[in-house]
């Protein structure tokens, strides 16, 4: 009988004993003393305790959306019945404070934006870099068609024009009477072709 009460008046706690080196260090005497370990220096800087949460960002700025317009209706309400009241200065810092948290919010969206830009920008160089090569081949069948027209417009080469390239000038050694002889035993279609060439 005397045992059941033993266990029954004997308490498990639901956390385990802390380490011994180092409750030991804050005994009555060492604290009298002054020998117990300080505190450790706060932390400098800026640090996040437990990591990234995981919201949904749409579903926030909603809620802010919707918070802010009851803040509103209720600092319109309240300017209409006690404009003095002291609740006023109140009013206008939560407004304060729910548009610092939109633009939080809105400033996580930033990545995407810039992708969005990015893409939108890539797109559009892509655009203009084809209708570009475009305008190159429709410039290029002009002038193949021009060429191929001038090609159809000459005239055929007759008899004389065919002896007239075959012979070759004498060579009197005067070369201005070489060269101009040269130049009037030119083909005519090579002189036209020229002549469109330069004028192109």
């Amino acid at each position: 009988m005397e045992t059941t009460e033993n266990t029954d008046a004997i308490q498990v706690s639901s956390f385990p004993l802390p380490p011994a080196q180092y409750y030991k260090l804050f005994t009555d005497e060492n604290i009298r003393n002054n020998r117990a370990p300080k505190p450790p220096a706060p932390i400098q800087g800026t640090y996040q305790m437990f990591g990234p949460q995981p919201f949904d960002r749409k579903k926030e700025l909603k809620k802010l959306n919707h918070s802010l317009l009851v803040n509103f209706l209720d600092l319109i309400d309240l300017l209409v019945h006690n404009p003095d009241s002291p609740q006023r200065a109140e009013k206008i810092e939560d407004l304060n404070l729910l548009f610092v948290h939109i633009h939080h919010l809105l400033n996580e969206f930033r990545p995407h934006q810039a992708r969005e830009t990015l893409r939108v920008m890539m797109e559009l160089q892509q655009r203009q870099r084809i209708e570009t090569a475009q305008r190159f081949q429709n410039h290029l069948e002009k002038v193949r068609e021009m060429v191929n027209n001038a090609f159809a417009s000459l005239p055929d080469p007759t008899e004389s024009d065919r002896l007239g390239s075959t012979a070759e000038p004498m060579d009197t050694g005067d070369e201005g009477e070489a060269g101009k002889a040269r130049g009037e035993g030119c083909h005519p279609v090579d002189r036209l072709m020229c002549e469109l060439v330069e004028n192109m």
